[in-house]
């Protein structure tokens, strides 16, 4: 089940509340393109300048209502009119420009994101789910397109208007400006008290959406495994009860930003009643003309529809604030299985001689507990060797140790002499084929699937490794044959189709080095034996592990180590092994005789 997110203390409420410069981070995605930035600015400017020149041409208007020169009024209203097309054409140039940078950006996240993550060990995905990785990706990225899309823009334009509002309210009058200003303290209070209480509402908000959808990733993947144990109801509680949750949150966020938004407005807004109160006052009294007051009260509405309008955006960018802190921390988690800055190269005839020097290790889930202790063990190369043991006794770890999917406590693994610690994970894993004990089939063709080994091959080569696979006949027998859709997760196929398709997929790679990790465990067997013989004849010339529980599939190996407890009992052959009793013997009985002999 997906972990449940806690909610902020009110220390980290403290902490992270001052982290709206955390969108400082969005700069490095911004910078390839400061002439977009360039053109949406001067755009956003032009229109914040036109929004404050249309008050004076609306005050010429109205002090000049009652001059006998038709031809002057007719101008003030054109020159008005040209004005409002200006400030028209101007914000849709705005909108077009900054709407495809905020798209172009996080376009450009989101790929940086995915970068990052692909290429982390598997020890990062024990501590977080795929679907909270997704979730980031889409919904955390969604959220600034938004603020780079819209909120910002409209936010540099509304601080422009701002500052403009007031010096030309200044300039029109100062005895109502400073009136206006008294207000300013009383508006900006309640932002910064609720915008900070919003922003550690937000971020648990998208803790609880990242956690329910990673939930339902988790669920969904496993649908086939949900239903076969009737848990369809647990998994819709579950699946409601943290959608709830986030729904819950979500509606204190809206509570809180619907009452900044009514504390806000209602402030100024009666500010401006009374500041227009006074106005008409000093109009009655011959201080100022009636187009100097509509001056005033259009700069006084600008003034605080900008106020309005900031004190929105932010609270959009506090939410986002809050995602680009969780798409940060993927950008910069950290990895512990690292290329070295300064890489050697495999000989460019790889011969994979492989060697296990004192190597233990302990999975980071389980720190406590010896995976491999103390293993040293030589394969040369093109020679066959199988590992077989009891569950838990460290197969399976030789051959993702072996990938450096995790690097060893202690000891150091070596390929053709060279530490892979001292090798580029891509360099030598080129040389490495791998057939999974879960066959991984992709939502694409079969052909596709077996070209995964080998994206360069021929529509010939793919079928040259499915006949060797004995994948041919079943994949000829397709709808569409090397071109049919096999669904997620390869649903249209048998666990035994699936398990060809991947051995199809090692055959197409052709690397010196062939892992096979139970590989015919989910065949039956007339499609073992003819698999089995195409494995043979594919470790010929190359080096092969296999990992086995079932002791036919490894009595040909060249050699067979025996494991058990993370550690290396006993090596020899089938007839060897058997003969000298112990473990493998053991289990011999159990296989081949049912266990009688034992009895």
């Amino acid at each position: 089940m997906a972990r449940k997110p806690v909610a902020p203390s009110s220390e980290e409420e403290r902490e992270t509340s001052r982290k709206i410069g955390v969108l400082g981070a969005l700069w490095p995605f911004m910078r390839p393109y400061r002439m977009l930035m360039g053109l949406a600015t001067c755009a956003l400017v032009l229109t914040a300048g036109l929004s404050l020149t249309l008050p004076l041409a609306v005050r010429r208007v109205v002090d000049n209502f009652r001059v006998t020169d038709n031809a002057l009024l007719t101008q003030y209203f054109l020159a008005a009119l040209v004005i409002a097309g200006l400030l028209a054409l101007g914000t849709g140039l705005r909108y077009a420009l900054v709407t495809r940078l905020g798209e172009r950006v996080v376009s450009d996240i989101r790929m940086a994101v995915f970068d990052r993550v692909i290429g982390m060990s598997p020890e990062f995905f024990e501590r977080i789910m795929t679907g909270e990785v997704l979730s980031r990706i889409t919904t955390d990225t969604t959220l600034i397109q938004s603020v780079l899309g819209s909120s910002v823009s409209i936010a540099l334009r509304n601080l422009l208007i701002f500052a403009g509002g007031l010096v030309l309210m200044l300039l029109t009058s100062a005895k109502l400006t400073g009136l206006v200003l008294l207000i300013v303290p009383a508006v900006i209070v309640p932002i910064l008290v609720l915008g900070r209480r919003l922003r550690s509402i937000s971020r648990e908000n998208q803790d609880w959406i990242a956690a329910s959808s990673g939930n339902a990733g988790e669920a969904l993947g496993a649908v086939q495994t949900v239903q076969a144990f009737t848990h369809e109801g647990a998994s819709r509680k579950r699946f409601a009860e943290m959608t709830e949750t986030a729904y819950d949150v979500s509606v204190t966020r809206i509570k809180t930003r619907a009452y900044l938004t009514v504390i806000v407005i209602f402030l100024v807004f009666s500010g401006i009643v009374g500041v227009l109160w006074m106005g008409a006052n000093d109009v009655r009294a011959g201080l100022m003309t009636e187009g100097t007051l509509v001056q005033f009260v259009i700069y006084s509405v600008l003034v605080a529809g900008s106020v309005a309008a900031l004190s929105e955006i932010w609270s959009e960018l506090q939410r986002a604030a809050g995602a680009t802190e969780r798409l940060i921390e993927l950008l910069n988690a950290k990895d512990k299985v690292l290329d070295p800055s300064a890489a050697k190269s495999l000989p460019k005839d790889v011969m994979g001689e492989i060697s296990f020097d004192g190597v233990s290790f302990a999975y980071p889930a389980r720190p406590g507990v010896q995976a491999l202790d103390e293993v040293t063990l030589t394969v040369k190369p093109g020679e066959t060797v199988a590992f077989v043991g009891p569950s838990g006794a460290g197969k399976t770890t030789v051959i993702q140790l072996l990938q450096r999917f995790y690097d060893p406590d202690q000891g150091s693994i070596r390929l053709d002499g060279v530490a892979l610690t001292e090798l580029r994970r891509d360099d030598f894993r080129q040389h490495i084929a791998l057939v999974p004990q879960d066959p991984v089939i992709f939502a694409a063709s079969a052909r596709e699937n077996i070209r995964f080994g080998r994206p360069g091959a021929t529509d010939a080569e793919v079928e040259a490794a499915a006949s060797a696979a004995a994948a041919h006949d079943f994949i000829s027998a397709l709808p569409d044959g090397y071109d049919s859709f096999v669904g997620e997760r390869g649903v249209m196929l048998s666990g035994g189709q699936k398990q060809r398709i991947a051995i199809a997929r090692a055959i197409l790679r052709d690397a010196p080095v062939l892992l096979l990790d139970e590989a015919t465990s989910a065949l039956d067997a007339e499609s073992e034996r003819l698999v089995q013989a195409a494995v043979d004849e594919l470790s010929q010339n190359r080096t092969t592990l296999i990992v086995a529980h079932r002791l036919a599939t490894v009595k040909k190996a060249d050699r067979i180590v025996v494991m058990e407890e993370g550690r290396v009992v006993a090596t020899g052959t089938h007839d060897a092994l058997v003969a000298q009793g112990g473990l493998y013997a053991r289990l011999a009985r159990l296989q081949f005789t049912d266990g009688l002999a034992a009895e």
